[in-house]
């Protein structure tokens, strides 16, 4: 498969979770800290590929501002994004990964001067994410969930019961609200059934990468049913599953890139 990547090429890793980002570090031993727009970037290199990781804060305002960061002064040539989200299609069950292959925000509403979710301007309400790229994405993420004791330990296995953890891939909605009831995740279900997951960021990093016509890739561990359970043992999820997913998928997926012929 031929990426749209060059061997030299400079990533750009945000992650939407401090655990997270904690382990991606910990694979980075010559990291050090640039602060940039009041965010720490931390530049490195994993699998002998330059790597900048960052952490995304919350909100697609705060995500578009590090993406543009990470375009703009660290001149990464694409960017992957790492999180949690919450499930809203059928099947897509806690401890399960989301693979985008576009997104939309939910809660844009220019109407009537647009079509809902359009994006004023653009003509579209759907941004795309890299198609070669996602393809060795997902084919990592499948490696790891194939055996999840091996990223995660029997413990964590077992109390979250991830016994057949799947891939999913597809369209991941976005917006600046934690969706947590089960009335609002059935009602964007209605209105997007073709909606796997919803979170608050993925679609603006989306946007900026559309704009400056960098492949994007984003993937999201599912930690909850958008509904109204969600905030049940969230913390605990982050720190025990997504870390650990996100950093496994993230070394199996750089191991692909280095072995990947380039564009």
């Amino acid at each position: 498969m031929t990426l749209p990547l060059p061997a030299t090429g400079r990533i750009g890793i945000i992650a939407a979770m401090r655990d997270e980002l904690s382990a991606v570090l910990n694979r980075m031993p010559d990291e050090h800290k640039t602060r940039v727009a009041g965010r720490s970037f931390w530049r490195g290199h994993w699998h002998g590929r330059e790597v900048v990781a960052v952490l995304s804060r919350i909100g697609k305002v705060a995500a578009a501002t590090t993406a543009t960061a990470l375009i703009e002064r660290f001149e990464v040539d694409a960017i992957v994004f790492t999180g949690v989200a919450g499930g809203l299609a059928d099947g897509v069950n806690v401890g399960d990964v989301v693979l985008a292959r576009s997104f939309l925000q939910h809660d844009m509403n220019a109407s009537p001067l647009f079509a809902q979710h359009e994006v004023p301007l653009y003509g579209k309400a759907r941004f795309e994410t890299d198609a070669a790229l996602s393809d060795t994405l997902a084919t990592a993420a499948r490696k790891v969930l194939a055996d999840p004791q091996a990223a995660l330990g029997a413990a964590a296995v077992a109390e979250f019961g991830l016994q057949a953890p799947r891939v999913h891939e597809g369209l991941i909605l976005s917006g600046d609200r934690f969706v947590a009831t089960s009335a609002e995740s059935g009602a964007l279900r209605q209105r997007l059934p073709d909606g796997l997951a919803v979170e608050m960021e993925g679609a603006a990093v989306a946007q900026v990468c559309h704009d400056y016509g960098l492949p994007f890739v984003a993937m999201r561990t599912i930690s909850d049913r958008a509904d109204d359970a969600a905030h049940m043992d969230f913390t605990r999820f982050v720190e025990q599953v997504a870390s650990h997913y996100s950093v496994a998928m993230l070394d199996a997926w750089l191991a692909q890139l280095a072995t990947a012929p380039d564009a």
